[in-house]
C-alpha cells in the first residue's frame, strides 16, 4: 500500500508530497544537500572556510568554492595535511569545514584527527561523501562502513547521519553552532528526499516519524526511508514505530527508551558495519538501561564486492525488500 495523500504530518514532522511513492518522490544525493547547505551558510558566516582533498566537485563543495574562492583551500590528495591545516585554522579562530570521501577523511586521517582536533576539542566540521555501500562500483576501498565506529569512539565528537539531502543541508548548517569536532556523514547515491524545508531538525534529538506499538525500528541515512515504507506495507500485520536516529552522538536515550518500553523489541538498520555502528550504540545503551530483544541489520562484518548500488543493496539486503525480510524474520522469531 502506498500513501497518496499530500504533505503528511506525524509527530509534527512534515513529509514531502506522496513521500512513500519512490516513483514520484524526488531523489537527490545527500552530498548535494550538504554542498548547497555549506554554500548558503557561507553567505552569513564569514569566518567559515572549506577545505578539500582534490574532491571538491564530487563532494559538491564546489558550490561553496564558486561563491567564495578566497575561503576555499585545496590541499590535494593529502588527507593528513587536510586535518593539520584544519586544526591550525581552528586555533586561529576560523570555522573549517573539511570535505572529502569518508574512507579518506575519517579512515586515512584518523590519528591526526584524534590528536590535533579531538584531544584539544577544536571546532572542525568534517563533511563526508561516499559513505557506506551506496558508494557502489568504486569497491571496498571507497565503501566506508567503519566511519561511525571511528568517530563515535573519540571523545568530544558529535556524529550526525542525515536521512536525506534536505536534512543534510540542515545538518551542515547546524554544525557551525556546535562545539568541538563534528562529523556529518553523507552518501554518494541519489536517495529519496522525503523531508521538507519545514521539517524540524535538532542535533541530538531523535525523530519519531511514525508511531507504533509492536516493534521499534531505528535507522539513519536512507535506511529510514525504507523503514517508513516497510511500516506502511506491514501496517495490517505489525505496528512499527519508526525512529530517525540522525544523531548517533550524543545519543537521544530518552526518546529511544520511551519507545522501547512501549514496544519491547528493537530492529536497527544502517549502511554501516553492524560492529561499532549505530545499532551497536543503541544496543549498549539498552543493555545498560532496559535490555530487550534486538536485531542489528547492516553490513555483517565483511568487505563488499564492487557493483552498481542497486545490485549491492540487493545482495547485502540493504534495499527495502532485503530489510523487510530481515525485520520479518526477527519479529516472527520473537513471537514464537
Amino acid at each position: 500500500m502506498v500513501a497518496s495523500f499530500k504533505t503528511f504530518l506525524i509527530m509534527n514532522y512534515k513529509f514531502s508530497e506522496n513521500y512513500l511513492d519512490e516513483k514520484t518522490v524526488k531523489w537527490s544525493p545527500m552530498r548535494e544537500g550538504a554542498g548547497l547547505g555549506m554554500a548558503e551558510l557561507g553567505e552569513i558566516k564569514k569566518d567559515m572556510v572549506v577545505l578539500g582533498a582534490d574532491t571538491l566537485e564530487s563532494c559538491r563543495a564546489h558550490h561553496f568554492a564558486k561563491k567564495f574562492p578566497e575561503r576555499t583551500i585545496q590541499v590535494g590528495v593529502a588527507e593528513q595535511n587536510l586535518i593539520g591545516v584544519s586544526a591550525g585554522l581552528a586555533y586561529a579562530g576560523k570555522v573549517p569545514y573539511a570535505v572529502t570521501y569518508a574512507p579518506f577523511l575519517i579512515g586515512r586521517a584518523w590519528e591526526p584527527m584524534r590528536t590535533t582536533i579531538c584531544y584539544p576539542n577544536n571546532h572542525v566540521v568534517f563533511v563526508s561523501s561516499h559513505a557506506g555501500l551506496a558508494t557502489g562500483s568504486d569497491g571496498p576501498t571507497h565503501q566506508m562502513t567503519e566511519d561511525i565506529a571511528l568517530t563515535n569512539c573519540l571523545p568530544n565528537f558529535t556524529v550526525i547521519c542525515p536521512c536525506d539531502a534536505e536534512q543534510a543541508k540542515k545538518a551542515v548548517k547546524a554544525a557551525y553552532d556546535l562545539k568541538g569536532p563534528v562529523y556529518v556523514r553523507n552518501a554518494r547515491e541519489a536517495t529519496p528526499v522525503f523531508t521538507t524545508p519545514d521539517t524540524p531538525f535538532e542535533v541530538g534529538k531523535a525523530q519519531v516519524l511514525r508511531e507504533g506499538k509492536d516493534l521499534t525500528a531505528i535507522g539513519h541515512g536512507y535506511m529510514v526511508y525504507w523503514l517508513l515504507q516497510i511500516a506502511e506495507e506491514l501496517a495490517n500485520k505489525i505496528s512499527i514505530e519508526v525512529i530517525n536516529l540522525h544523531t548517533i552522538k550524543p545519543l537521544d536515550g530518552k526518546t529511544i527508551l520511551k519507545s522501547v518500553k512501549k514496544t519491547g523489541k528493537v530492529f536497527t538498520a544502517e549502511d554501516h558495519n553492524v560492529k561499532g555502528g549505530m545499532g551497536s550504540v543503541v544496543a549498549q545503551f539498552l543493555a545498560e538501561n532496559y535490555p530487550v530483544p534486538m536485531k542489528l541489520h547492516g553490513v555483517y562484518d565483511e568487505f563488499a564486492e564492487s557493483g552498481s548500488v542497486k545490485d549491492l543493496w540487493k545482495k547485502y539486503k540493504l534495499d527495502k525488500e532485503g530489510t523487510k525480510e530481515k525485520l520479518l524474520e526477527f519479529f516472527k522469531d520473537e513471537r514464537k
